[in-house]
């Protein structure tokens, strides 16, 4: 059995009540492909980085599951046709990820050495160029 990631995009114009009945369909599914539910996340209200269905704003879920590789293609299959689901995504993860997305943990790199390292560099050039035109 393989290891995934369902991700959810459900609309945010929807009430608490049938966000979970969405979620618990989803689940269904990959419980009727023979798959094992884990861990469901749920992040909450997003804005959308492009309009979707006249819709700016939307509710993300994901949702881990252990299946056969058979199990993604027919829950696909079952998701397209969902009503109130503007978009999914159903990623297989590797056996040793240990890597695990949340939205409060962002980091931005340190951009500042490498930067320092190549200005010399910079000012060589224009100097090999000066002696190739001579």
């Amino acid at each position: 059995m393989n290891k995934y990631e369902l991700a959810l995009v459900i609309g945010a114009k929807l009430d608490d009540d049938a966000r979970a009945a969405v979620v618990e369909k989803a689940k269904g599914y990959i419980e009727r492909f023979g798959g094992k539910v884990g861990e469901t996340e749920e992040w909450g209200k997003r804005k959308l980085a492009y309009e979707i269905q006249k819709q700016n704003e939307a509710y993300y879920f994901f949702v881990q599951f252990e299946a056969d590789p058979e199990c993604p293609n027919e829950l696909e299959k079952s998701m397209r046709i969902m009503d109130n689901v503007l978009r999914y995504l159903i990623v297989r993860k590797d056996e040793n990820d240990t890597f695990s997305v949340s939205p409060e943990k962002t980091e931005e790199p340190a951009a500042e050495a490498p930067a320092a390292e190549e200005a010399p560099k910079a000012e060589e050039a224009p100097k090999a160029e000066e002696n190739a035109a001579e």
